[in-house]
């Protein structure tokens, strides 16, 4: 059995392929009720990290506990050695997330309804990522699953998953007409939109947009304040471990709200308080506004300017755990009319969707956009002046079952070649990075062939070199290539002499 595996904020999902039928995976936890997630928490136990449903239960008994491990994750400065601090202790991020799948693994194989069927299979799966996550965040989350025993088959970007899901479910409504597909995915941490082309099985994805620091997380804070303020007491009066607790308390409550709802109950230091849920419903309005400005490039605006949807949009599919509460469906049916769906299966959508891509025979094809740039700083002129140069651009289409490369030659004009390479979300009219810019890697490149000798037997220190100008300078091949799992190699070559470097860009 293919699997597909949603590695959420607060939740990791899993559905299977099952004869053309794609169900969600249920789990049994400690107290024996099925559940269809395994908590993302992880917490201290006897000053061990545990995971999954054990780390629920050390949570609620008062341990010290993490959640939202992928926003971390999602942050672009994260390396394979990042750390973050849990009780005391600094804890590896890359082991704690590898920690954590291991335990879903384990879980898939031993308490899950799928169990008898994994007994002696590999865990083959596709894993989903946020449209807009970084190299960094790809290739961790990779190597975490990975490391967890699971073989991953593939990597798809989270709301194209969930664009698999809505085909399925509502091939009616794609038609010559209307072939298009807005996704809306709001998750627990991260807030992805992408607008995907429909063409039967086959999916292209014109353009996306994301926020990684927008979700459901967001919304709990919020809740979490309007109970203080219920209250009257600060969060510093709380301290650090009362407002994790009131956190926690705030997330359960806002899941139980239906559009029914009226009042929210939550405990505050040992005092019960009541939330009326309008005034949480105003107090959370400006996120779900956030996730519309950041969207708004998918849409096209109306008589007054406002977005709307596109004439040959079927429809906005909202999904993801943080789309569950009424407000954001609301919302987004004030601003969009009868054409906002929200999947039944809102928090299960992009699993079953990687379930839908997993299943060799259902005949799903995808085409994707890699959503961030990639460009290189250089050193010109004697290394006086320093110039950008795209490489990549953000929309650049790429494959989701092969490498697509990008290759340049020129000539080189310095003994040593200075490469700062750097991801971008967007670029202004002359080409230059704006705004969310984080540095991917450098290399220095010997031209000269003495360097080159000397730099292969570790004897020749390019930092401290002196870049000169050289007059008729080697031939050199630069290939960019992105795999399918979103990840960039550079490879530079010295067609002259065969001296070649290779680097994945995927951190500083």
């Amino acid at each position: 059995m293919r699997l597909g595996v949603d590695f959420g904020t607060t939740r990791t999902i899993v559905a299977g392929a099952d004869r053309g039928n794609y169900p969600v995976v249920s789990f049994e936890d400690p107290r024996g009720d099925a559940r269809e997630f395994v908590p993302s928490l992880i917490a201290l136990e006897d000053g061990r990290p545990v995971f999954g449903f054990r780390a629920e239960e050390a949570a609620r008994a008062g341990a010290p506990h993490l959640r939202s491990v992928k926003r971390i994750l999602s942050d672009p400065r994260v390396t394979a050695a990042a750390t973050v601090r849990l009780g005391g202790r600094d804890l590896r991020v890359l082991d704690l997330v590898a920690g954590l799948l291991r335990e879903v693994a384990g879980c898939l194989r031993t308490s899950s309804s799928v169990a008898e069927d994994l007994t002696d299979a590999p865990l083959d799966v596709v894993v989903g990522i946020p449209a807009h996550a970084h190299s960094a965040q790809r290739l961790l989350t990779l190597e975490a699953c990975r490391a967890a025993g699971f073989t991953v088959r593939a990597m798809v970007n989270e709301p194209s998953a969930a664009g698999f899901e809505y085909t399925h479910r509502h091939a009616g409504t794609v038609n010559s007409r209307r072939g298009r597909v807005l996704v809306f995915d709001l998750g627990g941490g991260t807030f992805d939109a992408s607008l995907v082309a429909v063409h039967g099985t086959a999916h292209e994805v014109l353009g996306s947009c994301g926020d990684n620091h927008l979700g459901g997380d967001d919304f709990d804070e919020v809740l979490a304040r309007c109970a203080l303020r219920a209250a009257g007491i600060s969060s510093a009066e709380l301290g650090e471990s009362g407002w994790a607790g009131l956190l926690d308390e705030a997330r359960t409550a806002k899941e139980s709200l239906s559009s029914q709802s009226r009042l929210i109950a939550i405990e505050v230091a040992g005092r019960a308080v009541t939330v009326p849920v309008g005034e949480f419903y105003e107090d959370a309005a400006p996120l779900v506004r956030s996730a519309l400005a950041t969207m708004e490039p998918l849409t096209v605006p109306d008589r007054d300017g406002s977005p709307a949807l596109p004439d040959d949009v079927a429809g906005l599919y909202v999904v993801g755990g943080g789309s569950e509460l009424p407000i954001v469906s609301r919302l987004l049916r004030s601003r969009f009319g009868r054409r906002v769906h929200r999947s039944p299966h809102a928090a299960a959508s992009t699993a079953i969707g990687l379930a839908i891509a997993a299943d060799p025979d259902a005949g799903y094809t995808l085409s994707e956009r890699l959503s961030r740039g990639l460009g290189v700083f250089r050193e010109s002129e004697s290394g006086r002046r320093v110039s950008f140069d795209p490489l990549l651009e953000p929309d650049l289409r790429v494959s989701a079952s092969d490498t697509v490369a990008v290759t340049r030659t020129y000539r080189a004009a310095h003994n040593i070649g200075w490469f700062r390479f750097v991801e971008y979300a967007s670029a202004d009219d002359e080409g230059v990075p704006r705004g969310d810019v984080m540095p991917r890697g450098r290399i220095a490149m010997p031209f000269d062939p003495l360097l080159q000798e000397g730099s292969r037997r570790g004897e020749v220190d390019l930092a401290g070199q002196e870049v000169v100008r050289t007059e008729y300078g080697p031939l050199v091949e630069e290939r960019y290539s992105v795999d399918p799992n979103g990840i960039v190699e550079v490879q530079i070559r010295d067609c002259d002499t065969g001296f070649t470097l290779r680097q994945s860009l995927a951190a500083d």
